[in-house]
C-alpha cells in the first residue's frame, strides 16, 4: 500500500483520540497544516509534545484538542504570550489543561533515549531550578563512575511525530535541510510517522545542513504545499511576520478565536488552507 495520501487520510487513519504526538519543527517547518487537520477532525485527549510550542499549539489547545502539553517553553515568537495556551492553564477554558515544562536539553534528550531504545538518558541540567521538585520524569541520580549527582530524563517515544518537510522522493524517503531543532529525534522516537512535503521529486540533489528519513520510519507522506506557513520552509518562502502579529490580536479574546476557528479551520478543507486566513 503506497504511503502517498491525503492529509486528511493520514490523520484520520494514524491519530487516535488519547494519543501522544509530537508536532515538531523550530522556528522553521512548523507542521502547521497537519496541526489544524488534527483540529478540524476534531480529535480529543491528546498529550502534546513540542520543545517550543507556539501558535500551532495554542490552535490546537484552544481548539479543546490537548488533555496535556509536555514542553520546555511556549509563546507567540516576537510577540508575547499565547493567550489559549493561558486562558486553558489558568481557567480551564475550553478544558483543563496539564503541563509538564522541561529544558530544551532535557526535552531533547528525552527524544534521543527513545530514539536510541533507551528508558532514560543523563545530563547535567535542570540542577539550580525550581524545575527538580515540580516536574515529572526527571530524577536525581548517583553517577556509578564519580561522586556526582546527575539527572535522568525518562524517554519519549510518541505514539505518532509529525513533522513538515520539503521534499520527500517517489519511493517514501524525506528529505528536510535548514534548522531542524529536534525534528530527526522525534521522527526516530515515534511509533507512527506522518510527514508533509512541499513537493514530491524524483531524486534528492545534495543540501547543506540536510536530513534524510528513510522510507522504513514513515507512515505516511501527504503532499501540502505551504503546509508549514506562517513558519517558514527554507527554499520555498518566507516567515509571515505579520501573520504572527495578527494571531496575538484573533486569539486574545475567546470569541475572536471561536471567530476564526469555525471560518478558517472547520469551514474549509485542508486544500483550501493554503494559506490559511489569519489576518491575511
Amino acid at each position: 500500500m503506497s504511503k502517498f495520501v491525503t492529509l486528511e487520510s493520514a490523520i484520520s487513519a494514524h491519530l487516535h483520540d488519547g494519543d501522544t504526538v509530537a508536532l515538531e519543527g523550530f522556528t522553521h517547518l512548523i507542521p502547521f497544516a497537519a496541526g489544524q487537520e488534527i483540529i478540524r477532525q476534531r480529535k480529543k485527549d491528546l498529550t502534546a509534545i513540542r520543545l517550543t510550542p507556539d501558535l500551532l499549539y495554542d490552535q490546537l489547545i484552544g481548539a479543546g484538542c490537548v488533555k496535556k502539553l509536555v514542553f520546555s517553553w511556549g509563546g507567540n515568537p516576537g510577540v508575547g504570550s499565547l493567550h489559549r495556551f493561558r486562558d486553558a492553564y489558568q481557567n480551564a477554558w475550553p478544558r483543563p489543561l496539564e503541563i509538564e515544562e522541561h529544558t530544551h536539553a532535557g526535552m531533547t534528550n528525552r527524544y534521543l533515549a527513545g530514539a536510541s531504545g533507551m528508558p532514560f538518558a543523563v545530563l547535567r541540567g535542570y540542577f539550580g531550578t525550581d524545575l527538580v521538585e515540580n516536574t515529572t520524569n526527571i530524577a536525581t541520580i548517583d553517577s556509578p563512575f564519580t561522586d556526582e549527582k546527575i539527572l535522568a530524563v525518562a524517554a519519549i517515544n510518541p505514539d505518532v511525530t509529525i513533522v513538515h518537510a520539503q521534499q520527500a522522493d517517489r519511493n517514501g524517503n524525506v528529505m528536510a535541510w535548514g534548522i531542524i531543532g529536534s525534528s530527526r529525534e522525534a521522527v526516530f522516537a515515534a511509533k507512527k510517522v506522518i510527514v508533509t512535503v512541499e513537493e514530491i521529486v524524483d531524486s534528492f540533489e545534495p543540501r547543506f545542513n540536510s536530513v534524510i528519513y528513510p522510507e522504513a520510519l514513515i507512515t505516511s507522506i501527504s503532499l501540502a504545499p505551504r503546509g508549514a506557513w506562517p513558519s517558514y520552509a527554507s527554499g520555498y518562502y518566507d516567515r509571515d511576520n505579520d501573520a504572527y502579529i495578527a494571531w496575538d490580536e484573533i486569539s486574545k479574546e475567546r470569541e475572536s478565536f471561536t471567530r476564526w476557528l469555525d471560518d478558517e479551520v472547520y469551514g474549509k478543507r485542508v486544500q483550501d488552507l493554503t494559506p490559511v486566513g489569519m489576518g491575511r
